[in-house]
C-alpha cells in the first residue's frame, strides 16, 4: 500500500476482508435471468437480507410499466422485476449514488446454470462477474465505511435494478430521480479488461421497432393494389443502414412479418439498434430517423409507426468525470492496484447517470471476463482489491477531494 492513513489502511482492511466469495457463489446459484420473475423475486430478497446489515430505509420498488412491440405488431406490456432500493443519511452533506444489477442474461432454460472452478483463484458461473460479484463488492466497501469515523458525512442510495440488461426501461426513472443532487455515482459492472482497466467513454445506444402498414393484394391477379410492407421495412432497413459514419453505427437487425407467397404482405417490424457517440450525434441521428420513416412512408405508400428510442444516451467524458478517475486511479496507486481506462462500446446505466450531469465511474466491480457467454470468469482475488478501492475512494470523496 502507498500513502494511507490509519483509518484508511483500517477501513480497507475491512472491506477487503468481508466474506464476499460466499455471496457470489450462493447468488450465482439462482438464475436470475432478465425474464425470470420468480428468480428475480428471490434474488432481491436475498440481497434484501443482505444490504439490511446498512442503515437507512431500503424498499424494493416495484418496476416502471414497459410496452414493447411483438412481431404482429401489437403493444405488449413487460413484465419485470422489483429493485432494491436503500436511501441513507438523505441529509448528510455529500451525496453519492451506487448503482449495480440483480439479473443475467441466461434464461432458466439455458444450459449455464452453475459455477465450476476453471484453475485456482478463477470462477466460471452465470453472473459471477457481471454483476454478482461487483455488488459483493459494493456491500463490502459500504459495510467498511459505516464502520469508519466518515460514515456521517456520507448520504447515499444504492439501486440494485432488477432489468440492466434489457434496457434498464422499468428502472431508468428510478435512476434519475436518485441522482438527483448526487456529487458522485459509482456503478459495479465488471472492469473493461482483465487487468482493471476502467471503461471510459460510452456510446449510446437507441433500439428502435418499426412497424409498416402496407395493403394486402394477390401476389398473381392484382398485385398493383397492394402495398408491399415488408419491402417497404427492407427499403427503411437500407436507408438507415446508410446514416451510419464516424461516431454512429447502426445495425438493422431483425424484420418481423411477411405473409405467404401469392400474398402482397401488409405488415412488416423492422428492428434496428444505433449508438451515437455524443448527444450531437444522437440528435441528428433521431431527425435522420423520422424524415426517412417519411420519406419511405410517402414513396411506398404505407403507413409506418416509429416506436422505441435512445433509453441509453452517451456518456461522453467530461472534466468532472475526468476528476472523479483520476480519484479513482491515486487511491488505486496507494493501494499498489495500476488503474487506467479506455472508451468501450458497451452501455449501462453509467450512461443514464451521466445523462443527469452526475459524474460516474461504471466499471467498479470485479475483474473477469467473456460476459455475456458460458464462459464467462470472475478472478476471486479481485473481490478483495475492488473492495479496498471502493472503500478508499468513498472516504476521500467525503474528505472533499472530489
Amino acid at each position: 500500500m502507498g500513502e494511507l492513513s490509519s483509518s484508511e489502511r483500517t477501513t480497507v482492511e475491512r472491506a477487503a476482508g468481508e466474506p464476499m466469495l460466499d455471496q457470489v457463489l450462493a447468488w450465482a446459484a439462482v438464475n436470475s435471468g432478465s425474464r425470470n420473475l420468480g428468480g428475480l423475486e428471490r434474488m432481491a430478497d436475498l440481497l434484501a437480507d443482505a444490504f439490511a446489515a446498512l442503515p437507512g430505509v431500503l424498499r424494493l420498488e416495484e418496476p416502471a410499466p414497459v410496452d414493447a412491440v411483438d412481431g404482429a405488431g401489437k403493444k405488449t406490456r413487460l413484465k419485470h422485476g422489483r429493485h432494491l432500493h436503500l436511501t441513507v443519511r438523505p441529509t448528510a452533506p455529500v451525496q453519492l449514488l451506487f448503482t449495480g444489477h440483480m439479473d443475467t442474461v441466461f434464461a432458466p432454460d439455458h444450459p449455464f446454470q452453475q459455477t465450476r472452478w476453471l484453475e485456482d483463484g478463477v470462477l466460471n458461473g452465470p453472473g459471477v462477474a457481471d454483476m454478482k460479484g461487483g455488488i459483493a463488492v459494493l456491500l463490502a466497501a459500504l459495510k467498511a465505511v459505516e464502520a469508519s469515523d466518515a460514515a456521517e458525512r456520507i448520504g447515499y442510495e444504492v439501486i440494485v435494478n432488477s432489468d440492466e440488461e434489457v434496457g434498464s426501461l422499468g428502472s431508468a426513472p428510478l435512476i434519475v430521480e436518485a441522482a438527483r443532487g448526487k456529487r458522485a455515482a459509482l456503478t459495479y459492472e465488471p472492469s473493461a479488461l482483465p487487468d482493471g482497466t476502467l471503461a471510459g467513454a460510452r456510446p449510446g445506444s437507441g433500439n428502435y421497432s418499426i412497424v409498416v402498414h402496407g395493403r394486402s393484394a394477390h401476389a398473381g391477379r392484382n398485385p398493383e393494389d397492394g402495398r408491399n410492407a415488408l419491402v417497404a421495412a427492407a427499403d427503411l432497413a437500407i436507408r438507415l443502414d446508410g446514416l451510419k459514419r464516424d461516431g454512429l453505427t447502426v445495425n438493422p437487425a431483425r424484420i418481423d412479418g411477411g405473409s405467404p407467397s401469392n400474398v402482397v404482405p401488409d405488415l412488416a417490424v423492422l428492428r434496428v439498434n444505433l449508438r451515437p457517440r455524443t448527444p450531437a450525434v444522437q440528435s441528428d441521428a433521431e431527425r435522420e430517423i423520422e424524415a426517412a420513416v417519411a420519406a419511405v412512408a410517402a414513396e411506398r405508400d404505407v403507413r409506418i409507426d416509429l416506436h422505441g428510442g435512445f433509453g441509453r444516451p452517451p456518456k461522453p467524458m467530461t472534466p468532472e468525470m475526468e476528476t472523479l478517475f483520476g480519484l479513482v486511479k491515486e487511491a488505486g496507486a496507494d493501494l499498489g492496484q495500476s488503474i487506467g481506462w479506455q472508451s468501450t462500446g458497451g452501455v449501462c446505466d453509467g450512461n443514464n447517470i451521466a445523462a443527469c450531469g452526475v459524474p460516474v465511474v461504471d466499471t467498479m466491480g470485479v475483474r473477469g471476463g467473456k460476459i455475456h457467454s458460458m464462459e464467462e470468469f470472475l478472478i476471486t482475488q479481485s473481490l478483495g482489491e475492488r473492495a479496498a478501492l471502493s472503500a478508499l475512494t468513498i472516504l476521500r470523496i467525503a474528505e472533499g477531494r472530489l
